[in-house]
């Protein structure tokens, strides 16, 4: 049998810590977007709330066409409320909260149709280790995306967002990142 060692079991609590602290994000990333959602139904707003089941950051080189952004993959029954309150170039308003815990951000994004008091939240995790590709893209167009699809690929509908940094405030340090796709 190989020797495993005495740092072992600090690894393995290290490891469990961290999926701790993914979890508690993960879970305060829902809280929150739920109470800003009830906070605008009660204000008369109509709301879909959306948690990805999983979402990356997208560069123009790992797919088909040059589309970059953060994309979020949603289940079927958030794409049928998505789809029933979407409007292309009508959600002109954007917030976008961030929050990280070892390596993983942890984004929402609110979505604003002020005229129809509308608002689409959508919230996602990705590895920040795999944006370089798409912060690069960000910074050379002086704008981001974010683009919500089905787990077929169904695209659902896009959003142009003016300020990158709002997704990316380290946009500088995550750029110079050497990734290879």
């Amino acid at each position: 049998m190989v020797d495993i060692g005495e740092d072992d079991p600090d690894y393995a609590e290290r490891i469990s810590a961290s999926a701790e602290a993914t979890r508690n994000a993960w879970g305060a990333t829902l809280e929150e977007m739920e109470a800003m959602a009830e906070e605008l139904a009660d204000e008369g707003w109509e709301t879909v709330t959306i948690a990805a089941g999983h979402t990356a950051p997208e560069n123009p080189n790992s797919g088909e066409g040059d589309r970059f952004g953060l994309t979020h993959v949603v289940p079927d029954n958030k794409a049928e409320e998505f789809e029933a309150l979407f409007e292309p170039g009508a959600f002109t308003r954007y917030e976008v909260y961030r929050n990280d815990a070892d390596g993983r951000e942890f984004v929402l994004t609110v979505l604003y149709d002020d005229d129809r008091e509308a608002a689409i939240f959508v919230a996602g995790s990705y590895e920040l280790r795999h944006a370089g590709g798409c912060v690069s893209a960000a910074k050379e167009a002086g704008k981001m995306y974010t683009h919500v699809q089905t787990l077929d690929g169904t695209h659902l509908g896009s959003f142009e967002h003016d300020d990158y940094e709002m997704f990316f405030p380290h946009a500088d340090r995550i750029s110079n990142w050497d990734v290879n796709y």
